[in-house]
């Protein structure tokens, strides 16, 4: 079944464009690709990338409604997929003490009480919906199953209330940091994607996009210094996300151009561990880059 968003990888590429994400085009070609042939899509890469972003970006197109699911250890199957409203039912408990135990349970476990979480949710109605499963990496390895059975079959048993089966399938999108290795299982029902740092050309187009204000010859050092940090051995390097930050940073500064005194005075906007900014000071040559 598919969600019949987008015609072309070409449509995808330029309507993507249009929220201000310039996507690659092995990002268009298998983003196009999940919505043709229905399948959820998980990306995968190191962290400001771009891969949360891309959910949003295609809810934004479509028109669709975004529905996400926050992982994180812990996270379980009340969070995920729904519980009841116990407060709400003890007080139509209490209000029906006179009412026979078969009457008000059949009440109480009734669509009322219920609270649909982003799984349900996101299967439920015939309004067009992306869900988002969030760094999935963080969450449990019991949540997969839980994920196997929603992504397999796209409904779901609420026990007292029978099984809830999608009108309209949402488009899916896994993302993980690859903090854990994910099963098998759960790969082979989706499609599979990689995304990495852009490649200059392409780095340079998003600083400019995000960030137009910035003079075209400074956008360019940025990318070019950033990807030099890349180079180095360090506890983390930046990503998209603070390149963005850092050209956005150097306007706000009213710098004309990337010297040793600006890099210096705004690394920490690009590093976030002080022996990289320690490292990254002592080897950085802007004359090589």
């Amino acid at each position: 079944m598919t969600t019949g968003y987008f015609t072309s990888v070409d449509d995808v590429s330029a309507r993507l464009a249009t929220t201000g994400y310039l996507a690659s085009p092995a990002v268009a070609t298998t983003v196009f690709l999940a919505d043709r042939l229905g399948k959820p899509l998980l990306v995968e890469g190191p962290a400001g990338v771009g891969k949360t972003e891309l959910a949003k970006a295609v809810a934004e197109v479509a028109g669709a409604r975004l529905v996400r699911l926050q992982c994180y250890e812990g996270v379980d199957e009340s969070r995920a997929l729904y519980e009841w409203n116990h407060a709400k039912q003890l007080l139509r408990i209490t209000a029906g003490r006179d009412e026979s135990w078969d009457e008000t349970r059949t009440d109480i476990f009734s669509e009322e009480f219920l609270l649909p979480r982003p799984l349900l949710t996101a299967i439920r109605g015939a309004e067009p919906k992306v869900l988002l499963i969030d760094e999935t990496d963080k969450a449990d390895v019991e949540v997969e199953g839980l994920l196997l059975e929603v992504l397999s079959d796209f409904q779901v048993t609420v026990p007292e209330l029978g099984t809830v089966s999608a009108e309209r399938r949402p488009f899916v999108v896994l993302t993980s940091n690859a903090s854990r290795e994910l099963s098998e299982a759960l790969r082979r029902r989706c499609l599979f994607l990689h995304i990495g740092f852009p490649a200059e050309e392409l780095e340079r187009r998003i600083v400019r996009m995000k960030v137009p204000g910035l003079d075209e010859v400074l956008a360019a050092s940025v990318v070019r210094v950033v990807g030099a940090l890349r180079a180095m051995d360090l506890r983390k390097v930046p990503s998209v996300a603070e390149t963005i930050d850092w050209a956005r940073t150097l306007l706000a500064l009213g710098a004309d151009t990337l010297d040793e005194t600006v890099v210096r005075d705004s690394l920490g906007v690009v590093l976030k561990h002080q022996d990289d900014v320690l490292k990254a000071a002592a080897k950085l040559d802007l004359d090589a880059v």
